[in-house]
């Protein structure tokens, strides 16, 4: 007989809150009411069974090489493990990122703000985890932007990061920030994940991911579920 897989409860005071007050916009979006567990349909628990090789590919880890011309900036590999809360590895999941370029200027048409565009970045990267659980990106250091929440606001440099299990509903979306930014500490995002796990967002320098005379290396593991479970956005 196989016994159902139990897994470790997440830490709910190491989780950000749908309501943060200094996060202005989640007063406007967080719910008021209780949440209904809504049953699940086929819909929301078929997908494309794990095989994410239809959606992934080589091209789509370097960031820096996908147009005519090489991606200006601070070249960066990003890598890392994705576990379980029992530290094992997770394989077959899709990996995906989306960033700002070395300006902090999205390409996005709300985005409109003075910095360059970069024609030869797009920001969008995507790679399956290997056995190990393994992922990998070749990327730009993004940099800072202002946004509207508060006066002289300033968003640190991050990339965010969402992971798909089986099922498109299983989506887990998260953002990672860069050791020694002095905007981690004054960025209302950032803190509304609790001081206590907030450095599990931070990506650390890693001479090893380091390659020589082309890019410095970011290490960043996620952990999915559990008491250390990387803080995820509601």
């Amino acid at each position: 007989m196989t016994l159902p897989r139990t897994y470790g409860r997440d830490d709910p005071d190491a989780q950000p809150p749908h309501r943060f007050a200094a996060y202005k916009s989640t007063l406007l979006r967080a719910p008021v009411q209780p949440l209904i567990r809504i049953p699940q349909t086929l819909t929301e628990t078929s997908g494309l069974a794990g095989d994410w090789s239809q959606v992934a590919g080589p091209l789509l880890t370097d960031l820096t090489r996908q147009h005519a011309g090489m991606a200006q900036g601070q070249r960066i590999v990003v890598a890392g493990r994705v576990m379980d809360e029992h530290g094992r590895p997770v394989a077959g999941t899709l990996v995906e990122i989306w960033q700002a370029n070395a300006a902090g200027r999205y390409i996005h048409a709300r985005d409109q703000w003075d910095a360059p565009i970069d024609p030869n970045f797009t920001g969008e990267g995507r790679v399956v985890t290997d056995p190990a659980g393994r992922y990998s990106f070749v990327t730009v250091r993004p940099g800072a932007y202002p946004w509207g929440n508060h006066d002289n606001a300033w968003r640190p440099s991050h990339i965010h990061l969402s992971l798909f299990g089986p099922a498109f509903a299983t989506r887990l979306v998260t953002q990672m920030y860069f050791e020694g930014d002095p905007l981690i500490a004054l960025d209302p995002i950032a803190n509304a994940t609790p001081e206590a796990a907030r450095d599990r967002l931070v990506a650390r320098f890693d001479l090893g991911l380091t390659q020589p005379g082309f890019a410095l290396g970011y290490a960043f593991d996620i952990v999915l579920r559990g008491a250390d479970a990387t803080p995820m956005e509601g």
